[in-house]
């Protein structure tokens, strides 16, 4: 399986949060998974991918050319797929992908899950999002989504098609049992 990990090129001021992105890259690597990212090597990204490596697991970066050219493409990865925007880059990352995990991450990393996220709700996402939310990180959005049901912009059916924990095995279950949302009309 293919699992496309949004998060960011920073590490975050909490050693957790590093620790969390090593759990999850030799738990992709243990289940013979594949890592889709963004292809750097700075922050969370590098420490992931170079946990997935360091376990004899498969990387596949997507990177846009602007930030390649910063030298920030993580140059030992299985294989990198040069792009020339973001948005190819998210389109890219998820065509490749069977289930889409943000840990945590800033602007960037929310609007890359978010996105496939909505993605899902009108039928161009199949695969199952999941908010990987060590130390509660995505508590306040979880809370907002839960309030999207209460305020009835968002249907608890759909709700319940995604995912925040921090439990490998809750995660693997729930892609495993993953159902994509239907596709309401109008």
């Amino acid at each position: 399986m293919n699992i496309a990990v949004y998060c960011g090129a920073s590490k975050g001021n909490n050693p957790v949060y590093q620790q969390a992105a090593i759990k999850l890259g030799k738990w992709i690597a243990r289940n013979n998974n594949t890592l889709i990212y963004g292809g750097g090597k700075a922050g969370l990204m590098g420490i992931l991918a170079d946990s997935v490596l360091e376990n004899s697991g498969r990387v596949i970066g997507i990177i846009p050319t602007f930030l390649q050219e910063r030298e920030l493409a993580h140059p030992n990865i299985s294989e990198m797929r040069v792009v020339e925007s973001m948005s190819e880059r998210k389109a890219e990352m998820l065509s490749l992908s069977d289930a889409c995990l943000a840990l945590p991450g800033g602007p960037g990393t929310l609007e890359e899950i978010t996105e496939v996220v909505s993605w899902a709700r009108v039928g161009q996402n199949n695969n199952p999002c999941v908010f990987f939310n060590e130390n509660d990180y995505y508590e306040p959005i979880k809370n907002f989504y839960d309030q999207m049901v209460s305020s009835d912009f968002l249907s608890i059916a759909d709700r319940k098609k995604i995912l925040f924990s921090n439990s490998l095995t809750e995660i693997d279950r729930f892609i495993e049992n993953y159902t994509p949302p239907v596709v309401r009309k109008y």
